[in-house]
């Protein structure tokens, strides 16, 4: 980090035979831009859109043709916790809607009718996507801990913007990413530094290496396949890992190991989610943190996170 400090972002270089980017002191695999066509676009924000509800919580998939009752349902509703849900439903909605209204006017477009973009379907499918970004504080990330407004917003980029500027925005966003699983890696290598977990730095270390790799990895990648199996085989290696107890008859100690696991297992799962999503989690990584510096004092860990159903 020292050495690329003077390195501007953006800075293309050929390492070990690939090309890479540098961007916020990461060097990052690129990938050929595809055309900036309607056609190109449609196949990006579906994807987009299919990996948003893939990483949200459940029950916000609502069809476009729906959007009528899901703005009723929210715009009725008067308890404030059903209305969250209620509005972050209608977001559901409004999304696949103009993912509907973006795919019909690819198929008049294969079929030789000219679509501009001041075409008023056009306008009705950026307002779509900008109406369902302003309610994307209401969703929240499938863990239950937070939004990532980061992955929320990306459709409505990639329809507004040319796609060589989209691209280069998620290089930002992967470094970004990466970030914040170096400082849940550090903050697991300054807690569990210990006699009680001896040989865990070398488990996080290579998790933590590989949860890198994948960010910068697209699903299409062939190497996706050994990637993911190594990342899954590491998390499994970090969370089977077992404390060592000086005295394993003490209660204390048996529950300092049993909260020490605990959070662990926590630490990895935060990672897996931020590398999946290949955004952020800034609130989750504090929080994480914080508990990491709590049981680093006291031995006990708080504000445990509660998964959501399913």
């Amino acid at each position: 980090m020292n050495m690329d400090q003077d390195i501007p972002n953006g800075t293309l270089r050929l390492i070990d035979g690939r090309e890479r980017s540098f961007t916020d002191g990461y060097w990052i695999k690129t990938y050929p831009v595809p055309d900036d066509t309607l056609q190109t676009k449609r196949r990006l924000i579906e994807a987009l859109t299919r990996r948003l509800f893939n990483h949200i919580e459940h029950g916000l998939n609502i069809p476009g043709h729906r959007l009528a009752e899901a703005k009723k349902a929210y715009e009725e509703e008067i308890d404030a916790g059903k209305k969250r849900v209620k509005g972050a439903m209608y977001a559901g909605a409004m999304f696949n809607r103009a993912t509907d209204i973006f795919t019909r006017l690819v198929d008049l477009q294969s079929v030789g009718v000219e679509i501009s973009s001041s075409n008023d379907l056009m306008r009705e499918c950026g307002r779509c996507l900008q109406e369902a970004l302003s309610l994307c504080r209401l969703v929240l990330h499938r863990s239950g801990e937070e939004g990532i407004d980061e992955l929320w917003g990306e459709p409505f980029r990639a329809f507004s913007i040319p796609l060589e500027a989209f691209y280069d925005s998620r290089y930002v966003k992967m470094a970004q990413a990466m970030r914040g699983i170096d400082d849940v890696a550090e903050a697991m290598l300054r807690t569990f530094n210990t006699a009680m977990f001896p040989g865990i730095d070398a488990v996080i270390r290579e998790f933590a290496r590989v949860a890198r790799i994948k960010v910068e990895t697209l699903r299409t990648d062939p190497e996706i396949f050994d990637i993911w199996a190594e990342m899954v085989a590491a998390g499994e290696r970090l969370a089977n890992f077992r404390p060592i107890l000086k005295n394993p008859d003490s209660v204390h100690e048996q529950r300092v190991a049993s909260f020490g696991t605990q959070l662990i297992c926590n630490g990895r799962d935060l990672i897996f989610h931020v590398t999946r999503a290949r955004v952020s989690m800034p609130k989750s990584t504090k929080e994480f943190v914080d508990r990491c510096e709590t049981y680093a004092a006291t031995g006990i860990v708080t504000m445990m996170p509660i998964p959501l159903p399913g």
